[in-house]
Formats: C-alpha cells, sequence, structure tokens
C-alpha cells in the first residue's frame, strides 16, 4: 500500500474531496459496516488505489465527511450570530432565522441521520469530533454574545443547551415525523425556550 499523501493539485484537491463527500454519502445510505474501500471507489469514480493514496482507511474518510456534515449544520448557526453581532435585530428574529435556516441546511435522509448518530455512540472517534465541534462552536457564539452589550453574562451552559435544543427540533421535526405532533406548535414553544436561554441572562 502506498503511503497516504495529502494533494498538491487542483485536480488531486478535488479528486480527494470527492472521495470524502461521495464516500461518506455512501456510508451513511449503506451502513458504516456495508461498505468497504472497493465499494467508495466504484461509487466515486475513482481506483481503489486512489483512495489509498489519500486516506489509510475508510474511518479516515467518514470522520472527513463528519467535519464537512458538522460544518454545514453547525457553522452556519455560528454565521448568523456573527452576522447578528454587526446588525439590528430582535431576539426573537435571531432564533427564527436560526430554526429556519438550520432546517434547510438538513438534507441527509433519514437513514442517513439514523446511521450518523448510531457511529457516535460506537466509535469514540467519531464522538470525539462531534464533542470537539460543539465546544468549539459555543465559545465562539458566547464570545459574540458578550461582545454585544446587551448580552454580557452568556453562560456557555446555556448557549450549550440552546445548540441542542435547536438540533433536537430540527431532528424531530424532519427525521422523525411523529404524527402525534404538531409541528407548528411545537416549533413556537422550541422558539420560547430558544429566546428565553439568550435572554435570561442579559443585562
Amino acid at each position: 500500500m502506498s503511503e497516504v499523501r495529502e494533494p498538491i493539485k487542483k485536480s488531486s484537491i478535488k479528486k480527494k474531496e470527492k472521495i470524502i463527500k461521495k464516500g461518506f454519502e455512501l456510508m451513511c445510505e449503506k451502513g458504516y459496516h456495508n461498505v468497504n474501500s472497493v465499494d467508495i471507489a466504484k461509487y466515486s469514480g475513482v481506483s481503489t488505489g486512489c483512495i489509498y493514496q489519500y486516506f489509510p482507511d475508510k474511518k479516515a474518510i467518514f470522520i472527513e465527511g463528519s467535519k464537512i456534515y458538522l460544518k454545514d449544520i453547525c457553522f452556519p448557526m455560528l454565521e448568523v450570530f456573527e452576522w447578528y453581532s454587526k446588525n439590528e435585530m430582535s431576539v426573537e428574529e435571531l432564533v427564527s432565522y436560526i430554526l429556519e435556516n438550520s432546517i434547510q441546511k438538513q438534507t441527509l435522509s433519514y437513514k442517513a441521520h439514523q446511521e450518523l448518530m448510531s457511529m457516535c455512540y460506537l466509535d469514540q472517534d467519531v464522538a470525539q469530533i462531534f464533542n470537539q465541534n460543539e465546544i468549539e462552536v459555543t465559545s465562539k457564539i458566547v464570545k459574540i454574545l458578550k461582545a454585544k452589550n446587551c448580552f454580557k453574562n452568556n453562560s456557555k451552559e446555556s448557549i450549550h443547551l440552546f445548540i441542542h435544543i435547536v438540533n433536537d427540533f430540527i431532528y424531530e421535526k424532519i427525521y422523525h415525523k411523529h404524527s402525534e405532533y404538531d409541528y407548528n406548535n411545537m416549533y413556537k414553544e422550541t422558539k420560547k425556550i430558544l429566546v428565553y436561554l439568550l435572554k435570561k441572562e442579559a443585562l
């Protein structure tokens, strides 16, 4: 097996990015343990040797895919807070925008979502990626809010809960879809909780 290398050429970088995107997609849809490197190569339109040029194994591909997934889901929330720090917007409007934006960013199928969540419980390295991402995003949001005059005391614990509540509502509405619940009402209740978490320590 050839030594894993970091691509330099633009075409090689794009090839690696394609392997990550397609490999992560395939493992989420078919199940991590039901896919091997040959499957990923075929699905990505590259040779098996090409896979091993950039990755030691399929787990490395899954981890890189998880990082991109988290960036797509969590960083847009962070970007909304960054925009909020420089513009006038009520807390209620901010929360509505975050919820609506988060719903739009969820593009995984239910099966893929379940596989991703399962891997968080089964693999310590994957779980660490998710945990570290939460810590980093939480810290950045707290810093943004404290820089705004009316939000001096928001604790990292409150913001951590804020992120989880947003994600839990999105997962419930998009993936779980219980017929017993009125999701319009759940949206309103979720918004109330999120607004409270942002305002409760405001000066």
